[in-house]
C-alpha cells in the first residue's frame, strides 16, 4: 500500500498534494453565484443524512490519501460549520500523521468567538471567510437571506484573535454585481491582518446562469487598486499556489487574485474533491466522479481503497479552464455547493 516511494502524478505530470472534503451540502444562504433560490428553493432536496460520509469515513479517506501525497485538508460544504459536531471531525484528521494544515472555509455566519476558539483548539489551521461586498444591499443581493456585512466582519475579527492565521477573506467579483465594492474592500481590509483574495466569478455548475462578459479580469482588478494603494508582486508560498500575490508598497498587508477564467493555472493544479456524499472528484469543473462511499460501505480494505484513488489520479488529465471555449457549452457540471471552492 506504501505509495510513498514513488509520488503519484497524473497525465500530466501533477501530483496531488490537496484534499478538498465538503461535508454538507447544506447552506444557510443562497448566493446567487452558487446556490441562487431559483434552484436550492424551499421544496429542494438535499442530500439526507445517511447518504453523507460518515466522519469516520472522511477520516478513513483523508488517511489513506497521505499515502498518495495528500498534506492538507480543506473543509468546505455548502455551509461545512452547519454540519453537527464538526469540531469532533477536526480534531481526528488532525491526529493523522502526514496532514500538516486543515483549513475551512466558511461564510462566517456560524463562527462566533467561542467556536473559533474551539475550532482551533481541536486542530483546525486556518479559515477562510467568504464575503463578497461591504455595501449591505449589496451583500443582501449576493447572500439572498438579508445576511448583515457586520457578522461576517464579526467573524473574521473571531478568526484573528484564535489565531487561524492567516485569514483569508475571499471576494469573488461579478461584473455588475459587486464590482464597485473592489475598492472599498481593499480600503477595509488594508492593515486588517487579513488577506483579502478576489476571485474571477467562474463557470462552476449550472445553475449560476454565468457569462464570460460578467468577469473582471485579474489584471483589471490590481490595476483599479494600484491606482489607489501602490502595489507590488510577491513571490508564491509553495509550487501550484492558485492565488498570484501582492503586497501594498507601504507594508500593511498583500492581497491575492485567483483568475482562474484568463490566466487558468490547470498546469499546476494538485487538488482533489471529496463530495459530502463520497464522490472522488478531480476538478472543479468536472461531469461527476467516482462513488467512493459504495466502496468504502463494501468492506473494501485499505489497499484497495489506495489503489482506487491511485488509479483516479493517475488517470486525470482535466484541464477545463484552459479550453474554456464554445466546446465546453452545455456540459453538465457538478454544482460548487456539492464539492465546495
Amino acid at each position: 500500500m506504501n505509495q510513498d516511494q514513488n509520488p503519484l502524478t497524473d497525465t500530466r505530470g501533477r501530483g496531488l498534494r490537496d484534499l478538498r472534503i465538503s461535508v454538507t451540502d447544506r447552506c444557510n444562504f443562497r448566493c446567487v453565484y452558487c446556490m441562487p433560490k431559483e434552484v436550492f428553493g424551499s421544496d429542494h432536496h438535499f442530500v439526507p443524512r445517511q447518504r453523507l460520509l460518515s466522519f469516520e469515513e472522511i477520516q478513513r479517506v483523508a488517511r489513506l490519501s497521505t499515502h498518495l501525497g495528500v498534506s492538507k485538508i480543506r473543509l468546505t460544504g455548502g455551509e461545512p460549520l452547519v454540519r453537527r459536531d464538526i469540531e469532533v471531525l477536526i480534531e481526528e484528521l488532525s491526529q493523522i500523521p502526514g496532514i500538516s494544515d486543515i483549513c475551512l472555509t466558511t461564510n462566517g455566519s456560524l463562527l462566533t468567538a467561542a467556536r473559533a476558539k474551539n475550532l482551533k483548539a481541536a486542530g483546525l489551521t486556518r479559515v477562510t471567510i467568504s464575503l463578497d461586498a461591504l455595501d449591505e444591499r449589496r451583500f443582501a443581493a449576493i447572500n439572498d437571506v438579508d445576511f448583515p456585512v457586520s457578522k461576517v466582519l464579526d467573524s473574521v475579527d473571531y478568526a484573528l484573535n484564535a489565531g487561524l492565521l492567516p485569514v483569508k477573506v475571499n471576494m469573488v467579483v461579478t461584473g455588475h454585481l459587486n464590482d464597485d465594492q473592489l475598492l472599498p474592500m481593499a480600503r477595509h481590509f488594508k492593515g486588517s491582518g487579513a488577506i483579502l483574495r478576489f476571485i474571477e466569478y467562474m463557470d462552476v455548475g449550472n445553475s449560476n446562469g454565468w457569462q464570460l462578459k460578467q468577469v473582471i479580469p485579474a489584471g483589471e482588478i490590481i490595476r483599479l487598486i494600484n491606482q489607489e494603494f501602490p502595489l507590488e508582486p510577491v513571490g508564491a508560498n509553495h509550487a501550484g499556489e492558485v492565488a498570484s500575490r501582492w503586497c501594498y508598497q507601504d507594508g500593511s498587508g498583500e492581497i491575492g487574485v485567483i483568475a482562474s477564467v484568463t490566466q487558468p493555472f490547470c498546469h499546476s493544479c494538485h487538488r482533489a474533491r471529496l463530495s459530502a456524499e463520497g464522490r472522488f472528484v478531480s476538478c472543479l469543473f468536472a461531469e461527476g466522479g467516482f462513488d467512493l462511499r459504495a466502496l468504502l460501505r463494501s468492506d473494501a480494505s485499505d489497499e484497495v481503497v489506495v489503489d482506487t484513488l491511485s488509479r483516479l489520479w493517475s488517470l486525470r488529465d482535466d484541464g477545463y479552464s484552459e479550453i474554456r471555449t464554445e466546446q465546453t457549452v452545455g456540459l453538465k457540471k457538478v454544482e460548487m455547493s456539492y464539492i465546495g471552492g
